[in-house]
């Protein structure tokens, strides 16, 4: 993978040009101490604080990088490279698509940063742009073969909910064992696009339904849908390395 000082160098000579009379800005933007004070004037546990800072600080670089300032992009660079070449190769499955699909998405998102809408946040732009990439790398892996993410999503909003009986141990807990991350990988290659980013978001990066959603741009009852689905599939293909026999559904 290219580390994430080249992906950045990258992306710097892309902004050498940035702005019609090729203005950089060079008042510093807040740090992380100062984004803190002008975020909050009380004290606040560390889980929402560390939240509420980092996407402070991102709209701060942005807000940067809309002036022109290389460094503030390099700085966004850095801070989601490995997230999202992490991502993009579970998609992808394949390295040098993952590496592809990441520069493509940090040279989109500058060339439409101007159209970023702060309304959410930062984070789950990049991300949704990085799935799209990765999703057309796929679909050039399979010869054109097409498919969309959002196939059937919209019925699965009228799904109702479901409720997986309960089976130690778990997809989502067998990819944390090391040794069985291999096994796990290969099963999640053989899931629908659709299925396999939503585990992806959800139960290997740990993102809210609501987060998920909003980087699918759909809802969150297709999403918990489509997650159930992804969790059943992967429980009936793995059950075989345990000799775990499934209830009839």
């Amino acid at each position: 993978m290219h580390s994430n000082n080249s992906r950045a160098a990258v992306v710097s000579q892309a902004l050498i040009g940035f702005g019609a009379e090729g203005r950089r800005n060079t008042a510093p933007f807040p740090t992380k101490e100062e984004a803190v004070m002008a975020t909050t004037g009380m004290v606040c546990n560390s889980v929402s604080c560390t939240a509420a800072v980092t996407a402070y600080d991102d709209i701060a670089l942005v807000h940067a990088c809309k002036d022109g300032d290389a460094a503030a992009f390099e700085e966004l660079v850095k801070r989601y490279d490995t997230k999202l070449f992490r991502i993009a190769q579970h998609i992808t499955h394949n390295r040098e698509d993952a590496q592809d699909a990441v520069q493509d998405a940090f040279l989109k998102v500058f060339r439409k940063l101007t159209q970023f809408r702060e309304n959410s946040q930062f984070s789950t732009w990049l991300i949704r742009i990085t799935v799209n990439e990765s999703l057309m790398k796929l679909r050039k892996q399979r010869h054109n073969k097409e498919f969309s993410i959002d196939d059937n999503f919209q019925s699965e909003d009228q799904s109702p909910a479901f409720e997986l009986a309960d089976w130690t141990p778990n997809p989502e807990e067998l990819y944390r064992g090391f040794e069985l991350r291999n096994i796990l990988r290969s099963e999640l290659q053989e899931l629908q696009p659709g299925l396999r980013v939503v585990f992806v978001l959800r139960d290997i990066e740990g993102l809210s339904t609501e987060e998920t959603a909003e980087v699918l741009e759909s809802t969150p009852v297709a999403v918990k849908a489509r997650l159930w689905r992804a969790r059943l599939k992967l429980r009936e293909r793995l059950s075989k390395y345990f000799g775990i026999a499934l209830p009839a559904s």
